[in-house]
């Protein structure tokens, strides 16, 4: 499927634990689980894995440079890694979203990477414009042929590619890419609008945050509009006002988004200013404040009837996560203390190295020392486009505890 120069099939063996997690489903073969291989590897090419008795275990793409060297495509039996297979991979992709969105929603996750047998590959729909992003070097040499497979099985009238960071030297490098580039169809005359759930959102898909916008938080902007009506709302770490607006929607009274963001808050108002429509995002009173989030919500005295705080990964690497604990104690702490009664917190994490039970057990026990009784509402994780396919892919959980005094 590739421009890889043609050398004899790249074979690898793994120690005996890489074995028994290849086989339990994991899609990472990590460098130091190499035990041999019969030749050095090319970035983007095929590697097959062969346990301790030279039997057929897996085969996945080769990344010679990162130290996730082999990102499983396939166990079990053996099969041919042709254009039929790819073809037959992303249809059935596709299908796994088939009736979870209707005609209100135009924005939504097409691949979600290694839980769809995609390992390091994101593909995002924002109306008519697709947004293909890359988090593995193993993909650059296959990318015309993947550009293809989308155009033939999904109709858009653009393709963006979006790459991680850390590729960004190599691709402008070695394959002429760069992060943001139109792969297919002409650029865009105006700001790229999609909805969700019939509210309209703008989405910086040529230099935004992701591929420009937070899909996966939809669930919980909708369930943040169910309990929004007659509070006051603060939304902590708002980025481009995507909760506001549903709050908004919702019969929020008032909304403040805070981020330390001037580029953000400017995105949130265009958010906000889209929907003016809708008769009780017109009514909402909404203000902004551009602030560091930690410092100003200890430092106010407002008091809000639901506060949202969603704040980026507190912890980058498995190091920090103790750290990223405390933090998430101390933030939601300071959020407790400026609810109202019968005020809503919605505490959020995107961390994938802090567990789902380690954060919501620090939530509970921030509330616990907060001595105010609380209920909790519900807790929630990976909408239905976002799956989570082994444990690394767990990053998103929020938890909503209402407090009665």
């Amino acid at each position: 499927m590739s421009k890889l120069a043609a050398k004899s099939r790249l074979r690898l063996r793994v120690k005996a634990t890489a074995e028994t997690i290849v086989r339990s489903g994991h899609p990472w073969v990590f460098a130091d689980s190499i035990r041999d291989q019969n030749r050095e590897g090319q970035t983007g090419e095929l590697a097959v894995i062969y346990d301790r008795n030279d039997k057929f275990l897996a085969v996945g793409l080769f990344d010679a440079d990162s130290p996730i060297r082999v990102r499983i495509l396939h166990t079990g039996k053996p099969q041919a890694i042709d254009a039929e297979w790819w073809q037959a991979r992303l249809s059935h992709t596709i299908a796994r979203r088939a009736g979870l969105f209707d005609a209100r929603t135009t924005g939504y996750r097409l691949i979600h990477g290694e839980s769809d047998s995609w390992p390091g590959l994101v593909l995002d729909r924002y109306d008519t414009t697709l947004v293909l992003k890359l988090y593995t070097a193993a993909w650059l040499p296959r990318l015309d042929e993947i550009l293809a497979l989308i155009k033939a099985q999904i109709s858009s009238e653009r393709i963006v590619l979006r790459l991680s960071r850390n590729l960004q030297t190599l691709a402008a490098k070695d394959f002429q890419k760069q992060d943001g580039q139109i792969l297919f169809g002409a650029p865009s005359e105006s700001a790229l609008i999609f909805s969700e759930n019939g509210i309209r959102f703008e989405a910086d898909v040529l230099r935004g945050q992701k591929t420009g916008f937070f899909l996966d938080q939809r669930e919980n902007r909708r369930e943040v509009e169910t309990l929004a009506a007659g509070r006051r709302v603060l939304n902590a770490f708002s980025f481009s006002g995507g909760f506001s607006v549903y709050a908004a929607r919702g019969g929020a009274k008032s909304v403040t988004d805070l981020d330390i963001s001037a580029h953000a808050l400017e995105s949130a108002k265009r958010n906000f200013t889209l929907n003016q429509n809708l008769p009780t995002v017109a009514a909402c009173h909404y203000d902004t404040v551009q602030a560091d989030a930690f410092d100003w919500i200890q430092k106010t005295t407002t008091k809000y009837d639901l506060i949202v705080l969603d704040p980026p990964s507190l912890a980058k690497r498995a190091s920090e996560r103790e750290g990223a604990i405390r933090a998430y104690e101390r933030l939601n702490s300071l959020g407790i203390n400026l609810l109202a009664r019968d005020g809503i917190l919605v505490a959020g994490s995107c961390s994938a190295h802090v567990s789902t039970a380690e954060f919501f057990d620090a939530v509970r026990r921030t509330a616990m020392k907060s001595r105010r009784k609380f209920t909790e509402i519900k807790s929630m994780q990976h909408p239905p486009d976002h799956p989570a396919g082994f444990k690394e892919a767990e990053y998103l959980k929020v938890i909503y505890l209402k407090f009665a005094e």
